[in-house]
């Protein structure tokens, strides 16, 4: 009973990793990347969507993920809103490359895609209007004062 043991001869399962990322994680990278793009914000939400129950708190307003498990990789969807002016398909790609080069850098998945939505277009605001709002803004403000 003295032989040797050869361990060379004992096969070991692989080992599996497994990694977890949650939706939130995709949606907070997106929506960090967003913020760096020019002429792009997100849209916001309404009281219907606060009726349907569409607007949850693990829910960021316009950011849909997808996660497939069984080939590591993820579909991004984002609704956002457009300066008026801008080229839509040269914003969309540039959206597209920076969401799937930041998520891809940070989880490690593959993006296998990045969905677009343009939801409204930002008009540019003019002088005019601005002044008006401000003195709007001054009236009411004046207005609360008198009942303090």
């Amino acid at each position: 009973m003295n032989a040797k043991f050869d361990t060379k001869e004992i096969q070991l399962p692989d080992t599996l990793f497994v990694r977890d990322i949650e939706t939130r994680v995709f949606q907070t990278i997106a929506l960090q990347t967003l913020s760096t793009i020019e002429g792009v914000s997100m849209i916001e939400g309404n009281l219907i969507d606060s009726f349907l129950g569409r607007d949850g708190p693990d829910r960021m307003k316009g950011i849909a993920v997808e996660q497939d498990q069984k080939n590591r990789s993820v579909k991004l969807k984002l609704e956002v809103n457009i300066d008026y002016g801008i080229s839509l398909p040269e914003k969309a790609e540039e959206i597209q490359n920076a969401i799937a080069k930041e998520v891809s850098l940070l989880t490690g998945l593959h993006v296998s895609c990045v969905h677009v939505v343009f939801r409204n277009l930002v008009l540019p605001k003019q002088e005019g209007q601005e002044k008006e709002e401000i003195e709007e803004v001054k009236e009411v403000a004046e207005y609360s004062e008198d009942f303090e």
